[in-house]
C-alpha cells in the first residue's frame, strides 16, 4: 500500500496547493486498506510509561481533528499525535498560509490554530477507544481566548480519558502571544495547573503524561528556565521543538522564505537538532525526549537519538520523501544497533549530546 501511495498519489498532490494536498491525504487514508504491522523487537521501548513497538511518530499538525489516527499507525507509525486542538472550533489564519519552498525541502506555514474543536476530536477518539495503539493529543489556546491558561486546563479535563498523552503546545509561532506562555513565571502557572488538573482525572482518565512543546528559537537562558521549570513541576517529557521564525542562511527559495510563518523541513534540522542536545543535557535524565524537526532520512533521525530524542516524530519529510521514509529510518537504526553491538535503542540515547554542544552554534 505504501509503495502504490508513493508512486500513484504524490506526484498527484504536487499539482495542488499544499493545504489541498494534506486535505486530499486525509480523504484518502479514510478510505485506504489497514494492515497489521510488525516491528523487530529491538525497536520497542517504554517511555512516558507507554510501550511503543517502534519510536517513529506523526507529529502534530497533520491530522489535525484526530480524522485518521488508526490509519496512520497502519502505515508503520509507532505512534500519532493529533492536533493541535482548541477548545472551541476556529477557522485560523486566512489562506494561503502554506509554502513549499521546494528546492530547500522545507515548508513554511501560518496556519494559526485551524481546528475543528475538543469536543469533534473527544468523539472520534472516544469512538476508536478500544482499537489500541499509541495516540497523543496536541492542546492549545483559542486565539481570542480571555484565559489562555485556562484553555490548556480545562482541554486535559476533556480530552485526558481519551488520550495517550497531552502535549501542551505553547510554542506555535502562528497564533500571537503565545510563545509568551514559554516565559518562567507564565510557564510555571501553566504547568503547575496543567499536571495538577491531570493528576485530578487520573481516577476516571487513568494516568496521561504530560509534555511541553517548546520552540527552537530559545535562547540558552530562556531554556534553562523552561527546562528549570519543566523538572520542578515534574512534567513527562518535552517535544523538541517546534516550527522557526528564522530563516537559515543558504536557503534557495529566498522570495518564498519572506513569506511569514514557521518553517519546517530540512533546513530546520540543524537548529532544531542542536536545541534537542541542548535540552538534553539540561534535563539530566529527569524526563525523555521527543525529537522533530527536519528529519528526512535514516541518518538524520539517528542523529536525533544521538542528540538525545528517546522517540521521533516527522511531518514535512514525508512530503519531499514519501512514505518509505519510515522503513528507511527503521533499518537505519537497526544497522546502527548492530554496527555498534548495542542490544536497545535507548544505548544510542544522547551519546553525542554534549560534544553537539561545543560545536558552533548552526546559521
Amino acid at each position: 500500500m505504501i509503495g502504490l501511495f508513493d508512486r500513484l498519489v504524490r506526484p498527484l498532490l504536487r499539482i495542488f496547493d499544499p493545504e489541498t494536498a494534506r486535505s486530499l491525504t486525509i480523504e484518502a487514508l479514510k478510505f485506504a486498506p489497514r494492515r497489521a504491522v510488525t516491528d523487530d523487537p529491538r525497536l520497542a521501548s517504554r517511555v512516558f510509561g507507554l510501550n511503543f513497538r517502534n519510536p517513529i511518530g506523526i507529529a502534530a499538525g497533520f491530522d489535525k481533528n484526530a480524522e485518521v489516527p488508526d490509519a496512520l499507525l497502519s502505515l508503520g507509525f509507532g505512534f500519532a499525535e493529533v492536533g493541535t486542538v482548541t477548545p472551541l472550533p476556529q477557522p485560523g489564519n486566512p489562506r494561503p498560509r502554506v509554502f513549499r519552498l521546494s528546492d530547500d525541502e522545507g515548508v513554511i506555514n501560518r496556519l494559526g490554530f485551524n481546528s475543528a474543536g475538543a469536543a469533534a476530536v473527544l468523539k472520534r477518539l472516544a469512538a476508536r477507544a478500544r482499537a489500541g495503539g499509541i495516540i497523543g493529543v496536541n492542546i492549545g489556546a483559542n486565539k481570542d481566548s480571555s484565559d489562555r491558561i485556562g484553555d490548556y486546563v480545562n482541554l486535559i479535563d476533556t480530552l485526558a480519558p481519551v488520550a495517550s498523552y497531552i502535549t501542551i503546545n505553547v510554542s506555535s509561532p502562528n497564533t500571537p502571544g503565545l510563545r509568551n506562555l514559554q516565559k518562567e513565571s507564565a510557564l510555571d502557572e501553566l504547568l503547575a495547573r496543567a499536571v495538577a488538573r491531570r493528576d485530578r482525572v487520573v481516577p476516571h482518565a487513568g494516568p496521561t503524561p504530560v509534555l511541553l512543546k517548546i520552540a527552537p528559537d530559545l535562547s540558552l537562558a530562556e531554556l534553562d528556565d523552561v527546562v528549570g521549570v519543566a523538572r520542578a513541576r515534574h512534567v513527562d517529557g518535552m517535544i523538541v521543538g517546534n516550527t522557526t521564525m528564522s530563516r537559515p542562511r543558504g536557503l534557495h527559495d529566498i522570495v518564498t522564505a519572506k513569506q511569514a510563518g514557521g518553517l519546517s523541513g530540512r533546513p530546520l534540522f540543524p537548529l532544531s537538532t542542536r536545541m534537542l542536545a541542548e535540552t538534553y543535557v539540561r534535563v539530566e535524565g529527569a524526563f525523555p525526549l521527543i525529537g522533530v524537526g527536519g528529519i528526512d532520512s535514516g541518518e538524520a533521525a539517528l542523529a536525533k537519538f544521538r542528540a538525545g530524542a528517546d522517540l521521533v516524530q516527522l511531518y514535512t519529510g514525508l512530503i519531499y520523501r514519501g512514505l518509505g521514509l519510515i522503513a528507511e529510518i527503521k533499518s537505519a537504526l537497526l544497522d546502527a544497533l548492530e554496527s555498534e553491538g548495542l542490544e536497545r535503542l535507548g544505548d544510542l540515547v544522547g551519546v553525542d549530546a554534549a560534544a553537539m554542544t561545543a560545536e558552533d552554534w548552526p546559521e
